[in-house]
């Protein structure tokens, strides 16, 4: 069976940056299962899958535009410390949900100068150009439910 819309998809992957250093595997853990066509995945990687079966091997470099966007200087800000009020202490890589005109966003501390915070906005890998060695596990057919909710279900109970 070949990957195609409505299809759910499992496979096995390691995802690298352009210096070779490891990013993600699924190495040692259970394979990424998918729906297939749902946008459940970058574009690029969906795109590239498109067609292959269970047994395919294959790599890909996908660009930051059909992954997670280019970096985007504007959705990074100085903020005051006193924001974070009930935060212990600030440190770089930390998320938090901030309100923001398009609702809830999920920044990151970039960076702690003193009582002034940067936060960014921007997907940890924006900008970046992916490279994805992947392993097709399984092929199948979504089912009525899978298909209705947009995403797979590994056989416990979903969506309230």
């Amino acid at each position: 069976m070949q990957i195609s819309n409505n299809k759910v998809v499992s496979f096995h992957y390691t995802l690298t940056n352009d210096a070779g250093e490891t990013i993600d595997s699924s190495s040692g853990s259970s394979p990424m299962v998918y729906l297939h066509g749902a946008e459940n995945i970058i574009p690029g990687l969906e795109s590239a899958l498109d067609g292959k079966g269970a047994g395919d091997a294959l790599k890909v470099t996908i660009e930051p535009a059909d992954a997670y966007g280019e970096y985007n200087a504007a959705l990074t800000e100085v903020v005051p410390a006193e924001m974070f009020q009930g935060v212990e202490k600030i440190e770089v890589g930390m998320q938090f949900q901030a309100q923001a005109s398009e609702g809830v966003q999920v920044v990151r501390i970039a960076g702690v100068d003193g009582d002034k915070v940067t936060v960014d906005g921007n997907h940890p890998l924006a900008g970046e150009r992916l490279h994805f060695d992947v392993a097709i596990e399984e092929v199948r057919d979504a089912s009525e439910q899978e298909l209705e909710h947009g995403h797979v279900h590994s056989g416990e109970e979903c969506c309230g």
